[in-house]
């Protein structure tokens, strides 16, 4: 199915996510920031004709939500859980950090819901339930994302696989752009150019098959790396929502332009939507589109 165009994401719409994202959301600092991205992430999954069910946990004397988003389907089917999450560290637009990766989960979305529309009434119900899922208080230690993989662990829900769209819009074609700590320097291109897909051991077989719809993106380059011991071999492969899924035993992957190993923004104020790479982000929304279509 390369070169589809039914796949190809709204530049417009990509853009108009990030612009609407990129402020201060962090509960200590400009809750009212926080509050306003969860409300804008909500309405955009209902305009798609998604239910939009909360996901509640406690922290900080505060009750905080997930916000997760599906269609039709049989509620006994496997899932696969696409993820993003919306919160910021404190004095940063967060623009890549990662309103990049909810900019990818709301578009992706879109492009599921539209070309659902299109089948049969039967069709329509889907053998697989795929979740759009936008998580709260990932930088407080993947707060949210730890309490719903935990709920599905203890509903022994079926669970096909998950992905964290974490840091997925900064890209470079300067050499040396691309940093890696000494351990894995060897095996990987020093352009930044790519997207990273980190799998630990027992997500192999979904890392492949991700990994095969990802490179039927054109112009996409795709990167991969697995890691044993749940990542605690590399922790910094650990800092984002795919770790409690990976803790509670199910297959999920990290989806990443690999954050402070190529973005100098991170975590800081610089990291605007200016320095981001729209068409690069594009792609990896595209590959994001295409996963969930084809295995949803």
């Amino acid at each position: 199915m390369k070169g589809d165009s039914r796949f190809k994401p709204n530049l417009e719409s990509l853009l108009g996510h990030l612009l609407r994202l990129s402020c201060e959301r962090n509960f200590e600092t400009r809750p009212e920031g926080l509050k306003e991205a969860e409300a804008y992430i909500h309405r955009e999954f209902l305009s798609y004709g998604l239910e939009v069910f909360q996901d509640p946990f406690p922290f900080a004397g505060q009750i905080f939500s997930t916000l997760i988003a599906r269609g039709a389907c049989d509620p006994t089917a496997p899932r696969l859980i696409l993820g993003a999450h919306f919160d910021a560290v404190p004095g940063t637009p967060g623009a890549d950090d990662n309103a990049s990766g909810v900019a990818c989960l709301l578009e992706a979305a879109r492009i599921y819901t539209s070309l659902r529309k299109n089948l049969s009434r039967v069709a329509r119900t889907a053998p697989t339930a795929v979740e759009f899922v936008a998580f709260n208080c990932e930088e407080y230690g993947m707060l949210g994302s730890q309490a719903y993989a935990q709920k599905l662990k203890q509903q022994k829900a079926r669970v096909l696989g998950m992905l964290s769209l974490e840091m997925v819009g900064f890209s470079s074609k300067v050499r040396g752009s691309q940093k890696m700590p000494l351990f894995l320097k060897p095996f990987y291109p020093d352009v930044g150019d790519f997207i990273g897909l980190v799998a630990n051991t027992k997500s192999r077989a979904f890392l492949k098959k991700i990994k095969g719809i990802f490179q039927s993106v054109e112009g996409l380059p795709v990167e991969s790396l697995i890691l044993p011991a749940n990542g605690w071999v590399f922790p910094d492969a650990r800092l984002s929502d795919h770790s409690p899924f990976w803790d509670e035993g199910f297959e999920a992957l990290l989806v990443t332009d690999t954050s402070f190993y190529r973005n100098p923004h991170y975590h800081s104020s610089g990291d605007r939507v200016e320095t981001l790479d729209l068409s690069f982000l594009a792609k990896v929304t595209e590959a994001v589109a295409r996963t969930a279509c084809q295995l949803g």
